[in-house]
């Protein structure tokens, strides 16, 4: 029977030390069972990485106990900006990881807690503002296409491993300059920061709590909005809007503005990509005639195409996205 409950959606994270992932993985998955918790959450020795919701009912119950676990006490919440129209999560996975981000750094080589001191969203505003600041954006392409702040940079990477190899590179020439970095709800910044500082750069700041506690800051306290478009979330909702602008187009026509997510209908790809109306009822939710007309061969033909699939497109999936024209 479908739980159809009210739920809140929150994300948190911490950089705690962890004397036992699977003690504490499996203490956070007998309560958050128990109460009906879903979400995609990642512990390591290094800490926790979680995005869940919650059923309204029962978070009272939910803050509670996570604040009285010693790993927990005290952490800050990102509540979602937007519900939307569909659950952010239908299960509740908690896996144990190497990191709980995968960002290829050797922790070792620097100092990880020398990180830069907190933006609030009137700082960062501030920063947008002052001609002499840079502005970076430390999430991926796909992300920053649909929605980044103003005059922000925003490298074209797949992925957060990529960004903080060609950063350092990519503003040598502006180690001396004021630099402020944001990402979704503020965990990649956490380690970016410190990272740009072990790389010369003298003044780094974050913006605390990301995307997600800007919209909140600027909303209570009636600030300008400097984030335009919307904001990508990985949930099922794929996004949340925090500006009114669409700032992106469609992958399918190039010409219709879109920024709604979708995943493609063949399984053996399943990329995600942006569709507008027009192109998602004409290309019946596939990303290509391509996909669509392989995903119609007999099952023998289907492997044929898995294996040329795996071996040019796989772990590059924005960048086979944009390519149309197969």
């Amino acid at each position: 029977m479908a739980d159809n409950r009210p739920r809140t959606t929150v994300s948190f994270y911490r950089y705690v030390k962890v004397a036992d992932p699977v003690e504490f993985r499996e203490r956070l998955l007998q309560k958050w069972s128990e109460i009906g918790c879903l979400g995609r959450i990642y512990v390591a020795h290094e800490g926790i990485n979680a995005q869940m919701n919650v059923p309204k009912e029962n978070w009272e119950e939910f803050d509670a106990w996570v604040q009285n676990q010693p790993e927990l006490k005290g952490v800050p919440y990102k509540i979602a900006v937007e519900e939307g129209k569909s659950s952010s999560f239908y299960k509740l996975t908690i896996k144990i990881r190497p990191k709980i981000v995968a960002d290829g750094l050797d922790d070792a080589s620097f100092d990880v807690t020398n990180t830069g001191e907190y933006l609030t969203a009137k700082e960062m505003n501030d920063y947008i503002a002052d001609p002499e600041a840079v502005i970076v954006d430390m999430r991926n392409a796909y992300e920053s296409e649909i929605g980044h702040f103003e005059r922000a940079i925003t490298p074209d990477v797949d992925t957060f491993r990529e960004e903080l190899a060609v950063i350092p590179e990519l503003l040598k020439e502006d180690k001396n300059k004021k630099v402020a970095i944001y990402c979704t709800g503020g965990i990649r910044c956490e380690k970016a920061s410190a990272w740009m500082k072990h790389n010369g750069f003298k003044n780094v700041r974050h913006l605390k709590g990301g995307i997600i506690d800007y919209k909140h800051q600027v909303e209570r306290e009636g600030l300008e909005n400097k984030f335009k478009g919307k904001n990508f979330v990985f949930d099922e909702r794929l996004g949340e809007r925090i500006g009114d602008e669409i700032i992106s187009h469609c992958h399918l026509c190039r010409k219709n503005k879109s920024d709604t997510h979708y995943h493609c209908k063949n399984q053996i790809c399943h990329v995600l990509f942006l569709g507008c109306d027009d192109c998602m009822e004409k290309h019946h939710g596939y990303c290509s005639n391509w996909c669509e007309l392989t995903d119609k061969l007999p099952e023998k033909f289907k492997k044929i195409f898995a294996r040329y699939y795996n071996q040019y497109f796989r772990g590059s999936q924005f960048k086979k996205a944009r390519l149309r024209s197969l």
